[in-house]
């Protein structure tokens, strides 16, 4: 038996008004989910634990059967890992994104947030402007890493943990109020808009049309993560598909391998076929027990407060990801279960996480059901299925 988790990330939302009181995942067209929905178990899970922060880390977290409230210690330290940052005990990191700000001519603290991601800015394009930032900020014991796109990391040597917003929770409000406590950091972040309002590719981006990264904003502070090992954990050899740093990190912490997928981003123009390919290769022809399909756009468009694009997004994913890992197992003839949800709603009015339940798919190759509904947070709610501990889910999908 082989087994896949194919990840929608925010994939779950609202009705909205617009779309004839229908979520972005009730009114895409998703003929591939919906016709596994008539032969699956379809029901609700709760991968936020109560208390904790809706986010990527946490539920990805609950996904993969880690118990957040045991396993986590923070957002960046994960995508340290990824990164290949060999943290010690006493350091401290920080995501550092790159965002883009208002640019009236007001102090730093009345300036808005516009985009947390910069318009999606590339890698290339991002690692030169935090070369920039390094060297105007550059002190002892604050090192900064290039990650992916926009998302880049700190690592603070003796650091200390501290409450830090996220910026993709305060879009379209002033930022003064959401700035960090620690003056270092607030210090660093206005001196980095300096540093980077004017900067040749961000004049470059504002003539194209393109949102300017221009300033570092810091978030998810956390210490050196210990999570035990997949294959120990659950007895199958795993694998991790994804474009986004985070994800790899969970993946390098579990011992699971890492595949990067060439063109894939974690935006909505990614390369869904090439992660679709991938995890039927790892499972057909090198014998992976488990692959990890992890989508990062719906949760961008929601984010971006789109309701065509989070609904172009979930296309994406039906067409272009699970229909040809399903054929490409069918044609292989091997048995396989295949879970697919998203980790958390990402609701396009409120353009952030929150931690409500989301649907769940569960297909048996083997066992195939017969049922008379499509995959979608109503039908979810209707089956009468509810996990109400997210890290238990993944122990139904291996169940004998």
């Amino acid at each position: 038996m082989k087994y896949v988790v194919v990840l929608g990330d925010g994939m779950a939302d609202l009705p909205l008004p617009e779309l004839e009181q229908k979520t972005p995942l009730a009114y895409a067209t998703t003929p591939m989910m919906d016709e596994l929905a008539k032969k699956s178990e379809i029901g609700m899970v709760h991968t936020v634990p109560d208390g904790m922060s809706p986010g990527s880390d946490t539920a990805n977290l609950s996904v993969l059967g880690y118990d957040p409230k045991r396993y986590y210690s923070g957002r960046s330290p994960l995508e340290a890992l990824s990164i290949g940052v060999q943290m010690k005990d006493t350091d401290v990191a920080l995501r550092c994104n790159l965002v883009t700000l208002s640019e009236e001519d007001v102090p730093y603290e009345e300036r808005t947030i516009v985009d947390h991601s910069s318009g999606e800015i590339s890698t290339e394009d991002a690692a030169v402007l935090l070369d920039a930032v390094k060297e105007t900020l550059a002190r002892e014991g604050y090192t900064f890493y290039v990650g992916t796109s926009y998302r880049h990391l700190l690592i603070i040597d003796k650091g200390t943990v501290m409450p830090l917003v996220a910026p993709h929770d305060v879009l379209g409000q002033k930022i003064g109020m959401h700035l960090p406590k620690d003056a270092v950091l607030r210090e660093m972040m206005e001196k980095s808009y300096e540093v980077l309002k004017n900067h040749p590719i961000n004049l470059a981006r504002k003539e194209a049309g393109l949102n300017p990264a221009n300033s570092c904003w810091f978030w998810g502070a956390g210490t050196r993560p210990a999570l035990s090992s997949f294959e120990e954990k659950t007895g199958k050899s795993g694998a991790m598909i994804s474009a986004v740093d985070l994800l790899k990190g969970i993946a390098v912490g579990s011992s699971m391998k890492v595949i990067t997928v060439e063109g894939a981003n974690g935006g909505l123009h990614t390369n869904y076929e090439g992660k679709a390919r991938a995890a039927v290769d790892v499972l057909t022809k090198e014998d992976y027990d488990f692959v990890y399909v992890h989508v990062e756009a719906p949760d961008e468009m929601g984010h971006q407060g789109s309701a065509k694009r989070k609904i172009q997004a979930i296309e994406n994913l039906d067409a272009h990801v699970i229909r040809p890992i399903y054929e490409g197992l069918k044609e292989a003839a091997v048995p396989f279960r295949m879970l697919i949800l998203p980790d958390h709603p990402t609701p396009i009015c409120l353009r952030t996480h929150t931690g409500d339940s989301v649907p769940y798919l569960l297909y048996d190759s083997t066992c195939e059901q017969a049922h008379d509904w499509c995959y979608n947070e109503a039908t979810g709610e209707a089956s009468g299925n509810y996990e109400s501990e997210g890290h238990r889910l993944i122990d139904r999908l291996f169940e004998k």
